[in-house]
C-alpha cells in the first residue's frame, strides 16, 4: 500500500523538475550558443561557473543559498519584507537551486553539439542574409535536436534527484519541500525502508525509463546525443 503523502510527494518532485527544465532551456540555449562560439576573458569566467556545480558538494551552494535568501540577512530581508517573495523553505526556492544546480547538464550538451557542426552551416546562413539569431534559431538548433532533447532529460533526471540542495534550502515539508529525495532520507533515517523503497524504486524506474526513450530514439534516427 502507497503512503498517503506518497503521490504528493511524487507530484511536487515531477513539478519542480518540470519547471526547472523549462526555465533552463532557453537559458541553456543562450549560454550554450554563447560558449560555443565566444572568446575572451568572460566565457573562461562564465564557463567555470557553469562548471562549478559539478564541482562543489551540493550542501556547499545549499548553505550559500540558504544564507543569501534567509530572512535574517540583509538581501533575504529585502526579498521578504519589501518584495513579499519568501525562498527560503518555500517551492520556488527549491526552483531557484535546481536552475543553479542543474545548469551544466543543459548548457554543455548544446554548447558541445554546437561545436560538433560544421562552419559551413552558419557561413551559408550568413550569405543567405540571415543574422545570427535566425541561424541560431532556424539553421542550427534543428540539426541538434537529439543533443537538445537529451539535454533536457538529463536536466529533469537529475532535479528528481537532488538532495543536498533541496535539503539546504527547502528543508522537509509536506506539500511544500518534500521531494522524492528528501522522504528517502527521513524514511531511510526512520527504518521506514518499506515506503523509502517505494520512493527510491519510483525514481528509478522514471529515470531509468526517460532514458532509455531517448536513447532509442536517437539510435533509431541514426543520430547520436551529445553529453
Amino acid at each position: 500500500m502507497f503512503d498517503p503523502d506518497f503521490f504528493q510527494t511524487m507530484y511536487l518532485t515531477f513539478i519542480l523538475a518540470v519547471v526547472t527544465t523549462l526555465i533552463l532551456l532557453p537559458i541553456g540555449i543562450v549560454a550554450g550558443n554563447y560558449l560555443a562560439f565566444s572568446k575572451g576573458w568572460f566565457k573562461t569566467i562564465l564557463e567555470t561557473l557553469i562548471w562549478m556545480p559539478l564541482i562543489l558538494p551540493p550542501t556547499v551552494l545549499g548553505f550559500y543559498l540558504l544564507l543569501a535568501f534567509s530572512p535574517r540577512f540583509a538581501f533575504g530581508e529585502f526579498l521578504q519584507n519589501v518584495l513579499g517573495i519568501k525562498l527560503v523553505f518555500s517551492f520556488w526556492g527549491l526552483v531557484l537551486g535546481s536552475v543553479i544546480f542543474s545548469l551544466p547538464f543543459m548548457v554543455n550538451p548544446i554548447k558541445s553539439a554546437l561545436i560538433s557542426l560544421p562552419i559551413s552551416l552558419k557561413e551559408a546562413s550568413y550569405t543567405l542574409g540571415k543574422g545570427k539569431a535566425s541561424t541560431l534559431f532556424f539553421v542550427l538548433l534543428p540539426n541538434i535536436k537529439p543533443s537538445i532533447l537529451m539535454a533536457m532529460v538529463t536536466t529533469f533526471a537529475h532535479t528528481i534527484g537532488e538532495f543536498g540542495v533541496v535539503m539546504m534550502i527547502g528543508g522537509d515539508i509536506a506539500g511544500e519541500t518534500r521531494v522524492a529525495s528528501i522522504a528517502i532520507y527521513t524514511q531511510a533515517e526512520a527504518t521506514n525502508y518499506s515506503l523509502a523503497n517505494q520512493y527510491a524504486l519510483s525514481l528509478c524506474v522514471v529515470s531509468f525509463a526517460l532514458l532509455f526513450a531517448v536513447i532509442f530514439m536517437n539510435r533509431k534516427t541514426g543520430s547520436k546525443g551529445v553529453i
